[in-house]
């Protein structure tokens, strides 16, 4: 039995079954995604959606949807799934679904009378094509499915209406039809590896709804096209794919290929594995270059998610080269910054005051999680940079001071991961002396003072030791409180009682300036406020200003995004910290703090972990429906206990 599965019950009550999503990408920037019962409750959902580099560089929804109808007797039974105008579900096609299963691909069996079909999703690994293959496993008498197509060309992130610039001409192709509704798209083919027959029948869908959207007080509401359909018979055992791509096919080719993409999936059997095929659809290849996607359906590659992410999506899971490249990458963007030249690649966000020090942080792991050595050899030259480019106040916002310590200023843009701005001002304004800054940079002085002495250069790394000791001091005179915790920010004056999450990096790095016990009243107080079962809260309860719940409009989720709301990565730092205090003995309280999470690979986006959670029960999944930070994170604890309890 398959570990991710639904069985009829839940499939066919849409309360239950309308909020798990699935997603599927092809490692170069589409994606293939919708709820488990087909039936698109966001705009970013589609079928297939790509990049289109010709119009903006966003993505585009091509093909929304794909409605089947199995036709026997001259009976018609339709299998789609949409909400219309006034939350009217029609042709509430899920009354048949008989189970869903996850193992290597999406799969759906639905029941008509006497007719059992399967349906089986494949996104194309590194090509804009998904494939559908329906299999007809039982049948009593002479059985045809029609396919009706669904199409939107749009921008993933606006809507579509009826209009007098669609265009409505196709071509006939082999067996089946190309099409493009408007001047600067891609042509989409859609053909299927038996002859059928296309019947022209333009018409409208006015009025579909998506439900998400409407929560989150977002234009929710569109009309999209659908041609016509395709219709063939289908003999009992017969199985037929449905292809939608932006290149013809030969479509004797569609059945070894979608073999072939099938063969290179991953199961999905326990919730390691569900992480791990998680981890790959981060990863985007693009003009030779290589990158992690921050999120879906609507991030882009960002500095601080890539480094972040980095050790968890390929490291943990023993995919070294995949570092390497990334990496590689990565670094231009890095060179490019302390250059001054434009940033030559597509990451964002390169010239925050933490990225430099969470890049050496990367590194780092490099050398725990797979070789010193070789990470000495590879990223030496760009640890000394980095460092050397600090030092010297080249960085716009990052000043040294002679307390050892980095100051920036953040009170008119954010300046770390707690990012969110509601009038183009920070929620959180972290200025100053920010917690884990100082924590990384006392690490990365350390780290690089362990790199000279592998090179035999004691003089210099002795010299480094003294400059973090300085660091060290002062970390501790400014950031300790009275009360056995971290200020999170200190600017003159004004110091941040607040308890957050930030400090509990400082107490999991590899070189701290904090010691044990230190680390355990930093743990315990993190344990008694900000500990959830879906990580920790950005925000403790007894804290001003805690707003737990990412719901609303826009302004009321931006107010809420790092003010109680709960983040999966930052459980890797908190179980990090649990391991070195309470060394083996923590074994069982890290396997029950990862519970809650495993609980998250049947809800909101099977198989993966949602961008953020409310900070009160019942812990709702929020935001984007994947996110790369936390799956790396928890990949990363996994490798570490493995290693540490040698498993």
């Amino acid at each position: 039995m398959s570990y991710l599965r639904f069985e009829k019950t839940l499939m066919t009550n849409l309360q239950e079954a309308l909020p798990k999503e699935i997603l599927r990408t092809n490692r170069s920037g589409a994606y293939s995604s919708s709820s488990i019962v087909d039936c698109n409750t966001r705009k970013f959902h589609g079928l297939l959606v790509v990049p289109v580099p010709q119009i903006d560089n966003e993505n585009h929804i091509l093909l929304s949807s794909l409605d089947e109808t199995v036709i026997q007797h001259g009976a018609e039974f339709n299998l789609g799934l949409h909400r219309y105008s006034g939350g009217i579900y029609s042709p509430n096609g899920h009354k048949y679904i008989r189970e869903f299963s996850w193992e290597k691909i999406p799969t759906t069996i639905y029941r008509v009378g006497g007719v059992l079909l399967k349906k089986e999703k494949v996104f194309q690994h590194f090509h804009n094509r998904v494939l559908i293959r329906y299999t007809l496993l039982e049948a009593h008498s002479v059985t045809t499915l029609r396919l009706r197509p669904f199409l939107a060309f749009r921008r993933a992130d606006q809507l579509t209406h009826e209009n007098a610039n669609a265009n409505k001409s196709y071509d006939v192709i082999d067996n089946g039809i190309s099409t493009c509704m408007y001047k600067g798209y891609p042509t989409l083919f859609m053909q299927t590896n038996k002859q059928n027959e296309f019947v022209y029948n333009p018409n409208w869908h006015k009025g579909i709804e998506y439900q998400q959207d409407q929560w989150l007080g977002y234009d929710y509401s569109e009309d999209l096209y659908v041609p016509g359909y395709f219709e063939f018979n289908i003999k009992k055992g017969e199985s037929i794919i449905f292809s939608a791509g932006l290149e013809e096919m030969n479509t004797k080719d569609l059945k070894h290929i979608f073999d072939e993409e099938v063969e290179v999936h991953n199961s999905r059997d326990n919730f390691v594995q569900c992480l791990t095929n998680a981890a790959h659809q981060f990863f985007n290849k693009h003009d030779n270059e290589h990158y992690i996607i921050a999120g879906y359906p609507w991030f882009k590659s960002r500095a601080r998610d890539t480094f972040l992410s980095l050790p968890g999506l390929t490291l943990a899971i023993g995919e070294i080269d995949k570092f390497k490249k990334t990496m590689a990458t990565a670094q231009k963007a890095l060179d490019d910054y302390m250059a001054q030249r434009e940033i030559s690649v597509d990451i964002q966000e390169v010239n925050d005051p933490d990225i430099m020090l969470w890049a050496i942080w990367c590194i780092q792991q490099y050398a725990r999680l797979h070789d010193r050595q070789e990470a000495i050899e590879l990223y030496s030259d760009l640890v000394v940079r980095i460092i050397d480019f600090i030092k010297s106040d080249k960085h716009e916002n990052l000043f040294l001071h002679n307390n050892g310590l980095l100051y920036t200023y953040g009170k008119e843009k954010p300046v770390t991961w707690m990012n969110s701005v509601i009038e183009d001002r920070p929620v959180v304004p972290r200025s100053g002396y920010i917690v884990e800054i100082n924590a990384l940079w006392y690490n990365a002085l350390m780290f690089y003072a362990q790199i000279l002495r592998a090179q035999d250069k004691n003089n210099e790394a002795t010299a480094y030791i003294k400059m973090a000791e300085n660091t060290g001091k002062s970390f501790k005179a400014i950031f300790m409180n009275e009360y056995g915790y971290l200020y999170d920010y200190v600017d003159g004056c004004e110091a941040s009682l607040s308890v957050r999450p930030n400090m509990l990096i400082a107490a999991a790095l590899e070189y701290t300036p904090l010691d044990l016990s230190e680390r355990k009243q930093i743990f315990d107080i993190c344990t008694k406020e900000l500990r959830t079962p879906k990580g920790l809260r950005s925000l403790s309860p007894k804290s001003g200003g805690y707003n737990p719940i990412y719901a609303g409009g826009q302004q009321q989720r931006d107010a809420a995004y790092h003010q109680g709301t709960v983040w999966p990565w930052l459980l890797g730092f908190y179980l990090e910290t649990c391991m070195q205090i309470y060394k083996k003995s923590s074994h069982s309280f890290i396997d029950r703090s990862l519970v809650g999470l495993e609980e998250e690979m049947f809800n909101h986006c099977l198989g993966t972990l949602s961008e953020l959670f409310d900070g009160n029960p019942p812990f709702h999944g929020r935001g984007a429906c994947s996110f790369a930070m936390n799956v790396a994170a928890i990949l990363r604890v996994n490798k570490l206990i493995s290693k540490y309890y040698n498993y």
